[in-house]
């Protein structure tokens, strides 16, 4: 492995994944005279590794189930990365897609495949409650467009994950259902909102799940929890049925532990929804296939700014080994300015339009955050708010002329390392936008794909999280160069000492 900062102990990690994906691959490469892995060592593998097994019935997906079932309740009493298991539900989705491979009716590679949701998305029947009292007993009566699609595409739902309060922070300690531990490092938080997917992948309880990002929701934890995280270009992922935080700024995408298992996630969800007014309709890519792609004609930007200043230590010394692995995976690195980023009241409103009313009718119900948060929507006019929406648009067109020169961008995830769950609790006189979500949240106002994947850990253990952007409808190649690095170094495929 190369590019490798002076910064790691290897003895402090735990390399059981690394042993699954090789068991997986043996099997999957013989298909018989070996015994199917089992217990940790099945619910180590990666999601293409496990398809593999499940497409050569080696594995069947009641196993997958249970083992991560097992785990969730060996593990998720200190982790609290789940806010509602269906395990029984489970098993039943298990077994009909047990029988549908007997059959001969194999759906694709997220068949038989345990997944969880972020518990902002709708599941009919199965509570869904954004981690509020006021929702706490909320049950939908359908499901959310990308569970639906999750659904067909034969995916097993194990059940809801730990989140902050209506998606509005970055710790996972702001919920009702208590605060989300980070996986390598008890007392330290996951990130947020978030984190208790990121957690929930990064513990081995589930082979992928869905998140929301609204200003890096999905990358932040995921930088924190060591897992791949991805925000889809604006409007290629429905998020209808998803509890809203700002619809102009909200997206779904997948968490993962690799590059390639987001493609295969994201081919499953992605797609024009016609009755979602924020869909997009952009041209079908095999998001698999396109992670396989070379990459060493791709021209890389490095953003000027503020994206790569005041960065602890650690998070530098990786950040500066790992772009020096993508140079010898690309073409060039050439330094970039961004457009500015202007003021867009946009969040507070459009939170105030869904959950106001719902703060007005049971305020007991909602954190003095999220009152606030609806409060403050009345220190914008209306005129305000659509000059804002006018701004975006503007905007998301402006930052398009930077591709003319570059494919990519490359920033670090987070400037900084997760803090301990005490000071996310009493942060004290800290004021202003979160420095965690600082490289993040531009991302979201420009509309454009950004994935977060491991590329190191600090000296005290804690994972460190690389930032790669494209072009508007570019996953296909953000993805190609994000599979590119992970098969160069096996950051991806280190797992948390737990149970």
């Amino acid at each position: 492995m190369t590019g490798m900062p002076p910064l790691i102990d290897r003895r402090r990690f735990v390399t059981s994944g690394v042993a699954a994906v090789a068991v997986a691959r043996s099997l999957a490469a013989t298909g018989a005279g070996h015994a199917p892995p089992a217990g940790a060592e099945l619910t180590g593998l990666e999601l293409a590794d496990a398809a593999a097994l499940i497409r050569r019935r080696r594995v069947s997906a009641v196993q997958l189930t249970q083992a991560c079932l097992a785990r969730i309740g060996a593990l998720n009493p200190q982790l609290n990365a789940f806010i509602t298991v269906t395990g029984e539900r489970a098993l039943e989705q298990a077994r009909a897609c047990d029988r549908d491979v007997d059959q001969g009716r194999y759906r694709g590679p997220l068949h038989g495949i345990p997944v969880a949701l972020k518990d902002n998305i709708d599941t009919a029947g199965t509570r869904t409650t954004a981690a509020a009292r006021g929702l706490a007993d909320r049950v939908p009566a359908a499901d959310a467009e990308v569970v639906r699609r999750l659904r067909d595409a034969g995916a097993v739902l194990l059940g809801k994950l730990n989140m902050d309060e209506c998606a509005y922070g970055v710790s996972t300690t702001t919920g009702a259902f208590g605060a989300t531990q980070n996986p390598w490092k008890a007392g330290h938080i996951a990130g947020g909102s978030s984190g208790g997917p990121a957690a929930a992948v990064a513990a081995r309880l589930c082979f992928a799940a869905l998140g929301t990002d609204t200003g890096g929701s999905i990358r932040q934890p995921a930088a924190y929890c060591g897992i791949v995280g991805l925000k889809p270009t604006a409007g290629l992922v429905s998020t209808r049925g998803v509890i809203p935080l700002s619809w102009s700024l909200d997206n779904v995408g997948p968490l993962c532990r690799s590059a390639g298992d987001a493609a295969l996630v994201l081919q499953a969800i992605a797609g024009y929804d016609p009755e979602d007014p924020a869909s997009r309709q952009l041209p079908p890519v095999d998001y698999a296939a396109a992670a396989t792609l070379a990459t060493r004609q791709l021209r890389l930007g490095k953003p000027g700014g503020p994206y790569y200043a005041t960065l602890d230590p650690d998070v530098e010394a990786t950040i500066k080994a790992a772009l020096a692995e993508l140079a010898t995976l690309t073409a060039r690195t050439t330094d970039v300015e961004l457009p500015p980023l202007p003021m867009l009241p946009l969040m507070a409103v459009e939170a105030n339009a869904y959950l106001g009313p719902l703060v007005r009718d049971n305020p007991d119900g909602y954190s003095p955050a999220i009152q606030g948060l609806v409060r403050s929507a009345e220190r914008t006019s209306a005129a305000g708010y659509a000059e804002a929406v006018r701004g975006l648009e503007q905007l998301r067109r402006s930052v398009q002329s930077v591709f003319s020169t570059v494919d990519l961008l490359v920033t670090p995830t987070t400037p900084d390392l997760p803090m301990t769950i005490d000071a996310s609790l009493h942060p004290g006189e800290l004021r202003g936008p979160p420095l965690s979500a600082r490289n993040t949240t531009p991302f979201n106002l420009y509309g454009l794909p950004t994935i977060s994947i491991p590329c190191g850990f600090s000296r005290s253990g804690l994972p460190i999280g690389l930032q790669i952007s494209g072009p508007p409808g570019g996953e296909g190649r953000v993805l190609a160069l994000a599979a590119a690095y992970q098969r160069r170094t096996d950051w991806h495929r280190r797992a948390p000492a737990l149970g």
